[in-house]
C-alpha cells in the first residue's frame, strides 16, 4: 500500500471517528505531498520523495516545538508533540543512536576523513544512508564528535 493510499484510508477512519486533529494532520501531509508532486512535475512521488516530504514536515514541527517551549507556550508545544506522534508511523523505522554511530564510523573510514575539514564529505556520503531513518541534527552532532 502506497503512502497516499494509507493516508486516504487513515483519513476516512479519522472522519468516521470524528477525530478532527488527526484529520487535520493527515490533510496537511497530503497537501504537502501533492504540492511536492506539482513542484517536481510528476504524477506520483517516488517513495524516497515521500520520505523527504514527511521528514521535512516532522523537522518543521520539531523546530516549532522547540521555539514554543523556549517561549513558554506549552499548550502549542503539546499540540505539535501530538502531531509528531501522529506522523511517526508513516516514516520508516528510526535507527537507534548506536546504529547511527556505527554508520558514522563506517562512513568516516570509507571517506578517509581525519579532521573537521572533511565534515562535508562525510555528511554527503552519510545522509542518503540515513534519510528518513534518523534526525539530521543527531547525525551532524555524531559526525562532529567523531571528527573532533
Amino acid at each position: 500500500m502506497s503512502l497516499l493510499e494509507q493516508l486516504n484510508e487513515n483519513m476516512k477512519q479519522a472522519m468516521r471517528a470524528k477525530d478532527k486533529e488527526r484529520l487535520s494532520v493527515i490533510r496537511m501531509v497530503k497537501a504537502s505531498l501533492q504540492n511536492e508532486a506539482i513542484k517536481l512535475g510528476v504524477e506520483t512521488l517516488s517513495e524516497e520523495d515521500e520520505i523527504t516530504v514527511l521528514s521535512r514536515e516532522l523537522k518543521q514541527r520539531r523546530d516549532s516545538m522547540k521555539e514554543f517551549e523556549a517561549a513558554n507556550r506549552i499548550d502549542l508545544a503539546e499540540k505539535l508533540a501530538s502531531e509528531i506522534e501522529m506522523l511517526q508511523p508513516y516514516l520508516p523505522a528510526q535507527l537507534s543512536e548506536t546504529e547511527v554511530e556505527q554508520l558514522v564510523q563506517e562512513t568516516i573510514k570509507q571517506v578517509g576523513a581525519t579532521s573537521k575539514k572533511d565534515f562535508g564529505k562525510v555528511m554527503q556520503q552519510l545522509m542518503p544512508k540515513v534519510k528518513g531513518k534518523a534526525d539530521g541534527s543527531v547525525v551532524q552532532q555524531l559526525v562532529q564528535k567523531h571528527l573532533a
